[in-house]
C-alpha cells in the first residue's frame, strides 16, 4: 500500500468528529447513505454534506450500480490507511510469507524430482556392466542416444554384481555436491529404471555365479537427492507457517481503528 500523505484538504477534513464518525462506521463496510444516516443519526442532508468532504479529501469514494438507483459509499485506501495504519506493513509481511512458501515448494520440488548424474548397461555378451557419467543438463533421452556417451568411467562383471557397487564407484569418480558444498554418501544415490522400479542400496543385481542380469533392463539410471534441498524447503516452509501466524494476528489486531 502507498504511503499516505496528508494534505490540507484532509486535515480539514479530520478536523470534524463527525467525519470520524462516519469513517469509522464505513470501515469494512459498503453502506447506502440511508444504513450510514441509521448508525451516525445523522440525516441525510447534512450526510451528504460531511461525505462530499470526505470525498473531496480522497478518503470516501462513491460507487453506483449500474441500472440501479442505489449509492454505496466506501473507504478509499487512504481512508483505510488513515484507520488501519499498519496495513502497509501487514501487506508487505503477507506477500512475504506467501514468496516463502512458493519458494519451499520449489526446493521440495527440486529434492524430490533429484538429479540424474549416471547411467549403467549390462552387456550380458561381453559380461560386464559400464558405467557412464551424464552431463548436469543431462536427461534420460540424451543418455539413451550413443551419440551423447563418452567413454564409460567404470567396467564392472556381471558376477555378483550389487548396487552398492556401482554407487561406490560412482561417488569415486565424480565428485557429487550438494547445495551447500555438502557431499553426497553413496547411499543417497538412487538406481531407477524408464520403467520407475528402484534398486535399494545393497541389493543384487545379477546372480553370485552365472552373473546373469535376469531382472536388469537395458539400462539404469543413477539419480541424486540433494539432502540439503529438502532442507532449505522444510526451513522455509516452517518459516511460512511461523509468518503466517504472526501476519494473522496483526491482521486481527490492526482491524480496531486508531482514530
Amino acid at each position: 500500500m502507498p504511503k499516505i500523505t496528508l494534505d490540507m484538504n484532509t486535515f480539514k477534513a479530520l478536523a470534524s468528529d463527525t467525519r470520524l464518525d462516519i469513517l469509522r462506521a464505513l470501515d469494512g463496510n459498503k453502506m447506502a447513505l440511508k444504513d450510514i444516516s441509521q448508525k451516525t443519526n445523522l440525516n441525510k442532508a447534512t450526510l451528504h454534506e460531511h461525505l462530499t468532504k470526505l470525498a473531496e479529501a480522497g478518503l470516501v469514494k462513491k460507487k453506483e450500480r449500474e441500472g440501479h438507483k442505489w449509492v454505496y459509499y466506501k473507504l478509499t485506501w487512504k481512508g483505510e490507511g488513515l484507520l488501519h495504519p499498519e496495513n502497509s506493513r501487514i501487506v508487505v509481511l503477507f506477500s512475504t510469507t506467501f514468496v516463502t512458501l512458493f519458494l519451499g515448494i520449489i526446493f521440495l520440488f527440486q529434492f524430490i524430482k533429484g538429479k540424474i548424474v549416471a547411467m549403467a548397461q549390462p552387456l550380458v555378451v561381453t559380461g560386464e556392466m559400464k558405467l557412464f557419467a551424464a552431463e548436469d543438463s543431462g536427461s534420460i533421452i540424451q543418455l539413451m542416444d550413443p551419440s551423447f556417451l563418452s567413454a564409460p568411467i567404470a567396467k564392472f562383471p556381471l558376477k555378483n554384481l550389487t548396487v552398492s557397487d556401482l554407487s561406490k564407484t560412482l561417488n569415486s569418480n565424480i565428485d557429487l555436491k550438494g547445495a551447500f558444498g555438502n557431499t553426497i554418501s553413496d547411499s543417497k544415490i538412487e538406481w531407477t529404471s524408464l520403467s520407475g522400479e528402484t534398486y535399494q542400496y545393497g541389493e543384487q543385481l545379477t546372480e553370485p555365479l552365472g552373473g546373469e542380469a535376469v531382472n536388469l533392463p537395458h539400462s539404469i539410471f543413477a539419480v541424486v537427492h540433494d539432502p540439503a534441498l529438502q532442507f532449505i524447503a522444510l526451513a522455509l516452509i516452517s518459516a511460512f507457517c511461523v509468518l503466517l501466524s504472526i501476519a494473522l494476528w496483526r491482521y486481527h489486531k490492526n482491524k480496531i481503528p486508531k482514530l
